[in-house]
């Protein structure tokens, strides 16, 4: 029996154009996607869902860079601030929000605009996930320590290496310094006696209710080391170590997954006296610029991804335009344009 494909280009084109549309931005972190959102949710009457695994957490607003109110003002804004930093928060949870708040808009006769950078949240919410039964808190406590005592002891791929000599189709398609994924197919493989490449091909990510424009912003690779520089500067001038003073003084300690984030693990040293904003200044930006990287190898081999400069919106708004109302555009015509590594 021939495996269900995973080419949105074979869908059937009738059936997809009855299905309501979703303009997907993305790009690497400080590309400028969210300014860019907004602008096009302004422009054609749509709200913003968002799909940043960081920016559902409240009380983390500019180590996130998370809109301001007085952007969010501007146009609806959903799937902000919906979960406390020591609260699970997992892509199944999102899927079903996000799709909720997607069905939502789209009942008012509004465009959504899917807006972030986490690729598994996006591929959550397009696709659907894999379903392979109860997470067992377990299992997974114990791979994660696990990971921990390898990474200690000088090793952090002993999992990874475990995973490519039990399912070595599903390793090949994770990073070696995924731990996140890499413990999930652990977790498939143990959960199910199944690989997780095989469950992966049954299941073909067919769960597609959405008719989708999937735009990738980027500025391009010295620009985009600017922007993400700047923003880092900004983020400290903002106040980043009061916000991380002020998680810690609310309970959320070091040891929770968002504190761990980017800009928040750098600046735990700092509330603790054992570091300076200088050192913790340099590290942010070293660490979101291989974040950056990470975004684009995510990116770059999707087949249905249209890649922009943001300093050219006018490109960007003929195209939404056109997708919103059935003219779309064949984004292999564009890949040639598509960046190289930052």
């Amino acid at each position: 029996m021939t495996p269900p494909t995973n080419d949105r280009h074979r869908d059937d084109p009738e059936r997809d154009a009855a299905k309501p549309p979703v303009v997907v931005v993305t790009g690497p972190t400080g590309s400028g996607k969210s300014s860019l959102a907004i602008e096009l949710a302004e422009r054609f009457g749509g709200e913003i869902v968002n799909a940043d695994s960081m920016q559902v957490f409240r009380y983390m607003d500019i180590g996130t860079a998370k809109p301001s109110l007085e952007e969010r003002a501007r146009v609806p804004h959903h799937l902000f601030d919906v979960a406390n930093p020591d609260e699970p928060y997992s892509a199944g949870r999102y899927a079903k929000e996000a799709r909720a708040a997607a069905a939502s808009i789209h009942e008012r006769h509004r465009p959504v605009f899917l807006t972030g950078g986490t690729g598994l949240y996006i591929r959550a919410f397009l696709d659907g996930l894999i379903e392979t039964g109860r997470v067992d808190p377990g299992l997974r406590a114990r791979l994660e320590n696990e990971q921990q005592k390898a990474a200690e002891e000088g090793d952090p791929t002993r999992l990874h290496r475990r995973l490519a000599g039990l399912d070595a189709e599903a390793a090949a398609r994770i990073h070696p310094n995924d731990v996140r994924r890499t413990v999930r197919a652990l977790e498939i493989l143990a959960q199910s006696g199944e690989r997780a490449s095989s469950v992966r091909r049954a299941h073909g990510f067919r769960d597609r209710p959405f008719r989708g424009l999937h735009l990738a912003i980027d500025p391009g690779r010295e620009r985009l080391i600017e922007r993400i520089d700047r923003r880092a500067e900004q983020m400290i001038e903002a106040g980043l170590l009061r916000e991380v003073r002020h998680l810690r003084e609310l309970g959320y300690g070091p040891e929770l997954r968002p504190m761990q984030a980017i800009g928040y693990r750098h600046i735990q040293p700092v509330v603790d006296g054992a570091d300076t904003l200088i050192n913790a200044l340099e590290a942010i930006k070293v660490d979101t610029r291989r974040f950056a990287r990470r975004q684009r190898t995510w990116l770059r081999p999707l087949p249905d991804v249209h890649w922009h400069d943001p300093e050219r919106p006018e490109t960007i708004f003929e195209q939404v335009g056109d997708f919103l109302v059935g003219r779309d555009v064949d984004p292999r015509e564009e890949r040639k344009g598509s960046p190289s590594s930052a």
